[in-house]
């Protein structure tokens, strides 16, 4: 007598649900994938709109954002679609009973790689968009404020101890001070409050006159101006006018932009 053909037995039914369950989670997660890449993707955007007096961001910050939303929402209809195809071959194999071999699950892992990825651009990126916007990132040097032509730098010392110091520096180089303005004084005359804030006036005729002279409307920014304030942080700011957006503004001979660049030394010494 023949022996009786072998049953391969069916699957259990607590397998195919499994089976649904990891397939709908792998739905969900490319769902998300897609949705946070959305979110990436107009991000620049939303920082633009929230910050409407500030057009000096670059295109090439929006341009990674846009970027790397779009690598994300790719990334989610690759994880649909590779999750329908596991699936369907999951469940064949259930039904004929083959062998699965446990290991460990490459799509996975390859999303957390990606993510990992797509997260450090990100923090590169809001890291590079925070130093162009902040222009007290850097503590050594002065920063050009965007298309202002003020260069600030920290001072050492208080507002009042950094006027002193730079008024020495003017008798010394023999630079005539021409006015000595408090508008935190003059504010406070009419009831207002202000951070300690300084201006000094003063310059050179002999340095002064030939810019005059080959441009008249530089005029208009001497004599030279050094800006001493305090910020609401209690930090002391040095301010001048680059001398090279002076030159650029009024147009003299670049030969004579010496005549004017001796406010950053003034600068410089008394913050130091």
């Amino acid at each position: 007598m023949d022996a009786a053909p072998e049953m391969k037995p069916a699957a259990d039914l607590r397998d195919s649900l499994a089976a649904e369950r990891t397939f709908l989670a792998w739905i969900r997660t490319g769902l998300a994938l897609m949705g946070f890449g959305f979110v990436v993707a107009r991000f620049g955007v939303f920082l633009h709109e929230l910050e409407p007096t500030a057009p000096t961001r670059s295109a090439h910050t929006y341009g990674l954002s846009l970027w790397l939303g779009t690598a994300l929402i790719a990334l989610g209809v690759l994880v649909n679609l590779l999750s329908a195809q596991h699936h369907l071959r999951l469940v064949r194999a259930l039904d004929r009973s083959e062998p699965l071999i446990a290991r460990p699950s490459i799509q996975a892992v390859s999303i957390a790689l990606f993510l990992a990825v797509v997260g450090l651009g990100m923090a590169i990126d809001l890291v590079s968009v925070r130093a162009a916007e902040d222009p007290h990132a850097d503590n050594n040097q002065g920063v050009p404020m965007a298309n202002k032509g003020i260069i600030e730098k920290p001072s050492n010392h208080s507002v009042q101890q950094t006027v002193d110091r730079l008024k020495a520096i003017l008798r010394s180089k023999q630079v005539t001070l021409f006015a000595e303005i408090d508008h935190s004084g003059e504010a406070a005359k009419v009831g207002l409050k202000m951070p300690d804030t300084k201006l000094l006036i003063f310059g050179n005729p002999k340095a002064g006159t030939p810019l005059m002279l080959a441009a008249p409307s530089t005029a208009i920014d001497l004599p030279l101006k050094i800006l001493v304030r305090e910020d609401g942080q209690g930090r002391v700011w040095v301010s001048y006018s680059s001398p090279d957006y002076l030159q650029e503004r009024h147009g003299f001979p670049r030969e004579l932009l010496q005549n004017v660049a001796v406010v950053e030394m003034l600068a410089t010494k008394a913050a130091e």
